[in-house]
């Protein structure tokens, strides 16, 4: 099983220069590389402090700049926010500028608040027929000479240039959920990006029998690699891992506030939650998120991920955005290189 980084920016002072972030960021991303990750994954947002990079192809040419081995993924574009032919073109453009490392994936999205703000009327069905449609024309632009007739988008036969370096196209990753999405996925072989949020080791078991229902259904398509993406905190102890916890029910009631739309967002940052409304998301509550989270000490750590890694995960992909500070998120990324890889390397994983 390889291990992946997913990270983005996120601040809630607004003291804290966006500069400052970035080159946080970036110190995340090497000490990933010097670790042997097999990529690094920075998705697509807009108008929120909370995740910030409403262009990740950007983030990915400047780290194509810094580094030299890992893969620089797109974790994920939002499919309904783009057309076929400038995503084709700015995909291939960024594969071209990493050297062929460039990983594609792409998902519907998930915020009704972006959606109200980017592309008003949107809804989760409109946005996801988008996302069907938007795949197959990407990779026809790339073969070239390519006209579109579909439901949203219609175009003459167009080229995509630059056209990617990696041949026959870079990979597509399909963020997915139901068994539509799986099943849609495997038919186009797209590899696979799944995450349980926070509901846990059930849900990860549940994501995996989807997936592999997918691949049954389609027996002439070679099985394509799934990528679990979760948080995961390494603690150097028990008093670390409670602190962590606490933390992390934090962000997600934070997540659940964001995802709900209702509270006001000032700057690009949402009004503090008072405490009823946390109280009103016993699905975040600590004794929950230490359930359900990959949080606690090397060993413990180590035989969640085994679990996983037994399952069929190919990719597991550390989601590292948490609210916490730099330092505490790089000392449990050290940490889970120190005590928790070696487990792994020592059977023949990377």
């Amino acid at each position: 099983m390889k291990f992946s980084l997913f990270v983005h920016m996120e601040r809630t002072d607004l003291g804290k220069p966006h500069s400052e972030l970035l080159a946080e960021l970036e110190e995340l991303v090497l000490l990933a590389e010097q670790a042997g990750f097999e990529a690094a994954w920075i998705g697509e947002h807009h108008g929120m402090e909370f995740t910030i990079s409403p262009n990740p192809f950007i983030n990915i040419a400047y780290l194509a700049a810094k580094t030299k081995t890992i893969r620089l993924g797109t974790g994920t574009i939002i499919a309904p926010f783009w057309h076929p032919i400038k995503l084709a073109g700015e995909a291939a453009m960024a594969d071209v500028i990493t050297g062929g490392r460039l990983d594609l994936g792409i998902a519907r999205g998930a915020y009704s608040y972006e959606y109200q703000r980017v592309f008003p009327g949107l809804d989760a069905w409109g946005a996801g027929q988008r996302m069907r449609e938007i795949i197959p024309a990407i990779r026809g632009l790339w073969d070239g000479d390519y006209e579109h007739t579909g439901e949203f988008w219609q175009f003459p036969p167009t080229t995509s240039s630059p056209k990617p370096l990696q041949r026959p196209y870079p990979p597509i990753w399909v963020a997915a959920r139901d068994p539509n999405s799986h099943d849609f996925a495997v038919a186009n072989a797209c590899q696979v990006q799944v995450t349980p949020l926070a509901s846990g080791d059930g849900e990860v078991a549940s994501l995996m029998e989807r997936f592999n229902a997918a691949c049954q259904a389609h027996p002439d398509i070679p099985r394509p690699e799934i990528m679990l993406l979760m948080h995961t905190f390494v603690a150097e102890d028990a008093a670390d891992a409670d602190r962590l916890t606490r933390d992390l029910s934090q962000f997600y009631c934070q997540f659940g506030a964001w995802f709900q739309n209702k509270k006001p967002v000032r700057q690009g940052v949402l009004e503090p939650l008072t405490d009823e409304e946390i109280a009103a998301m016993p699905q975040y509550a600590p004794d929950k998120i230490r359930e359900n989270l990959v949080i606690g000490e090397a060993d413990e750590v180590i035989a969640r991920l085994k679990t996983y890694e037994a399952q069929g995960y190919d990719q597991y992909s550390i989601w590292i955005d948490s609210g916490l500070t730099h330092e505490r998120k790089k000392k449990s990324l050290q940490l889970f290189i120190d005590k928790v890889m070696p487990a792994f390397q020592e059977a023949g994983s990377r």
